[in-house]
């Protein structure tokens, strides 16, 4: 894999550069190297390289430098990649048949919550449009709730896979799809993090959406990884380890290129025309396999079920969140 080239960074919900350094270079190798030891002790040996995807190796590399905004919260990568390496590192992944199906099998039923409260806001069925597709997850979720959703992606081999599900996908990024189209409902479920543009993408669904319409986003949220990140090394929260909770989220090396807050991400939404219908805090989808070791299957279960109970009383130190907004 050829090195990357940066440039310097700033925040892109309110423009500042002003930010306080929350992990350096050295910080995120320890982050890196725990990582590898947490899930070593998890996965029975001989695991495919297949399989580590998107709990030890992610797709972009980790960050050289973590900052936080001093005016809005906002975590993100100063420096950071490149927009056009950025859409290179998605667009050529090819992930092998048999783990696209143990994904799509993985995530679907954890993402038949989200469906349902998108069909919720809504108020009906209707048509609609995931951004980030991925291996069609939830688009199968979304139609067992009568949403008729299509997807978009910019992988040719994650559509291909998708259309062979029986979806209708579509190749490209949602800045450049087909205006004369308009949907009741756009998706963003794991994948707003990853954007080179977030606001151009959250104006670009508006202008997609009919008139009432809703955007919803589901990210990782910043400010339990920046919660969190100083106590790695220091003992035990409450009776789940920082470690345990940040790599059980997807969260430990921040393999993201930004961490929205609650906060910053509805007043990024507002800014671009939307009215904020409901924030709710939520866990990482369920990663466990036929991989996994039995006792870590468990854990997982009993880590991610204690911290939805608490994700359920308030979204500000839920692992991810999601937010569901209405054009106004």
């Amino acid at each position: 894999m050829a090195t990357p080239s940066y440039e310097f960074g700033h925040c892109v919900v309110c423009g500042h550069t002003d930010a306080e350094v929350i992990a350096e270079r050295d910080d995120l190798r320890d982050e890196v190297e725990s990582l590898w030891a947490f899930h070593e002790k998890r996965l029975r040996v001989g695991t495919p390289t297949t399989r580590l995807m998107d709990r030890v190796a992610f797709s972009e590399r980790a960050p050289l430098r973590l900052v936080k905004c001093n005016e809005c919260g906002l975590i993100y990568r100063n420096p950071i990649e490149r927009t056009h390496e950025l859409t290179e590192i998605y667009a050529r992944q090819a992930p092998a048949t048999e783990a696209l199906h143990s994904l799509h099998e993985t995530q679907r039923p954890a993402l038949r919550a989200p469906a349902r409260r998108l069909r919720r806001a809504l108020g009906r069925g209707g048509s609609g449009l995931e951004v980030g597709s991925y291996v069609g997850a939830f688009l199968a979720a979304a139609r067992d709730e009568h949403l008729q959703m299509e997807g978009l992606d910019i992988n040719p081999c994650l559509n291909t896979f998708a259309r062979s599900m029986g979806f209708t996908v579509h190749d490209g990024e949602l800045v450049d799809f087909p205006a004369d189209r308009t949907f009741d409902v756009i998706a963003i479920l794991n994948t707003f993090d990853q954007l080179a543009d977030p606001r151009g993408t959250v104006h670009a669904a508006r202008k997609l959406l009919r008139r009432g319409g809703v955007l919803a986003v589901r990210v990782p949220n910043g400010a339990l990884y920046s919660a969190l990140q100083s106590r790695l090394w220091h003992g035990l929260v409450g009776r789940i380890s920082a470690r345990e909770i940040l790599a059980q989220n997807n969260l430990l090396t921040f393999p993201y290129r930004w961490g929205f807050t609650p906060g910053s991400l509805t007043r990024l939404l507002r800014e671009c025309g939307f009215e904020i219908d409901d924030v709710r805090g939520d866990v990482l989808v369920p990663t466990a396999d036929e991989w996994t070791r039995p006792w870590a299957r468990l854990e997982e279960m009993v880590v991610k079920g204690v911290l939805a109970v608490g994700a359920a009383v308030g979204a500000r130190w839920a692992p991810w969140f999601e937010v569901y907004a209405r054009r106004s």
